[in-house]
Protein backbone atom coordinates (compact mmCIF):
# COMPACT_ATOMS: atom_id res chain seq x y z
CA UNK A 1 0.00 0.00 0.00
CA UNK A 2 2.96 2.19 0.30
CA UNK A 3 2.73 2.29 -3.32
CA UNK A 4 -0.62 4.20 -3.61
CA UNK A 5 0.53 6.54 -0.85
CA UNK A 6 3.16 7.43 -2.83
CA UNK A 7 1.03 8.41 -6.38
CA UNK A 8 -1.35 10.58 -3.39
CA UNK A 9 1.58 12.51 -2.31
CA UNK A 10 3.09 12.96 -6.18
CA UNK A 11 -0.10 13.88 -7.30
CA UNK A 12 -0.74 16.80 -4.51
CA UNK A 13 2.90 18.01 -5.37
CA UNK A 14 2.21 18.22 -8.96
CA UNK A 15 -1.04 20.20 -8.84
CA UNK A 16 0.01 22.38 -5.66
CA UNK A 17 3.01 23.16 -8.89
CA UNK A 18 0.54 24.06 -10.80
CA UNK A 19 -1.39 26.22 -9.32
CA UNK A 20 1.78 27.95 -7.72
CA UNK A 21 2.93 28.45 -11.54
CA UNK A 22 -0.63 29.95 -12.67
CA UNK A 23 -0.78 32.51 -8.92
CA UNK A 24 3.15 33.31 -10.50
CA UNK A 25 1.74 34.09 -13.86
CA UNK A 26 -1.09 35.72 -13.06
CA UNK A 27 0.72 38.33 -10.70
CA UNK A 28 3.36 39.04 -13.10
CA UNK A 29 0.44 40.03 -15.61
CA UNK A 30 -1.04 42.27 -13.27
CA UNK A 31 1.87 43.86 -12.66
CA UNK A 32 2.89 44.32 -16.62
CA UNK A 33 -0.53 45.91 -16.83
CA UNK A 34 -0.67 48.10 -13.89
CA UNK A 35 3.03 49.12 -14.84
CA UNK A 36 1.60 49.50 -18.41
CA UNK A 37 -1.48 51.83 -17.23
CA UNK A 38 0.87 53.78 -15.22
CA UNK A 39 2.92 55.33 -18.08
CA UNK A 40 -0.34 55.35 -20.67
CA UNK A 41 -3.71 55.85 -20.93
CA UNK A 42 -4.32 53.96 -24.08
CA UNK A 43 -1.29 51.53 -23.29
CA UNK A 44 -3.16 50.43 -20.27
CA UNK A 45 -6.50 49.61 -22.08
CA UNK A 46 -4.50 47.63 -24.51
CA UNK A 47 -2.58 46.08 -22.11
CA UNK A 48 -5.83 45.28 -19.91
CA UNK A 49 -7.10 43.15 -22.91
CA UNK A 50 -4.26 41.54 -23.60
CA UNK A 51 -3.89 41.12 -19.68
CA UNK A 52 -7.08 39.63 -19.81
CA UNK A 53 -6.92 36.90 -22.76
CA UNK A 54 -3.76 35.82 -21.50
CA UNK A 55 -4.91 35.51 -17.69
CA UNK A 56 -7.73 32.94 -19.55
CA UNK A 57 -5.67 31.07 -21.30
CA UNK A 58 -3.34 30.74 -18.06
CA UNK A 59 -6.09 29.28 -16.62
CA UNK A 60 -7.56 27.30 -19.30
CA UNK A 61 -4.04 26.03 -19.40
CA UNK A 62 -3.93 25.14 -16.05
CA UNK A 63 -7.17 22.96 -15.66
CA UNK A 64 -6.10 20.73 -19.09
CA UNK A 65 -2.91 20.50 -16.68
CA UNK A 66 -4.68 18.86 -13.62
CA UNK A 67 -7.48 17.07 -15.96
CA UNK A 68 -3.51 15.75 -17.33
CA UNK A 69 -2.54 14.41 -13.85
CA UNK A 70 -6.11 12.98 -12.72
CA UNK A 71 -6.00 11.01 -15.96
CA UNK A 72 -1.92 9.42 -14.99
CA UNK A 73 -2.92 9.54 -11.10
CA UNK A 74 -5.90 7.34 -12.26
CA UNK A 75 -3.82 5.11 -14.49
CA UNK A 76 -1.21 4.70 -12.23
CA UNK A 77 -3.69 4.36 -9.34
CA UNK A 78 -5.65 1.18 -11.37
CA UNK A 79 -2.00 -0.29 -11.61
CA UNK A 80 -1.24 -0.14 -7.87
CA UNK A 81 -4.29 -1.25 -6.65
CA UNK A 82 -5.64 -3.27 -9.50
CA UNK A 83 -8.94 -4.71 -9.24
CA UNK A 84 -9.41 -3.37 -6.40
CA UNK A 85 -10.22 0.43 -7.49
CA UNK A 86 -13.93 1.47 -7.61
CA UNK A 87 -12.79 4.03 -10.64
Amino acid sequence: MSEYSDVQKAVRVEKFRIWLAWLAGSLVLLFVWRAVAVFSKLGGTVAGVVAGVLFVLLTVTGYRMVSAVNRRADRERRQVLGEDYPG
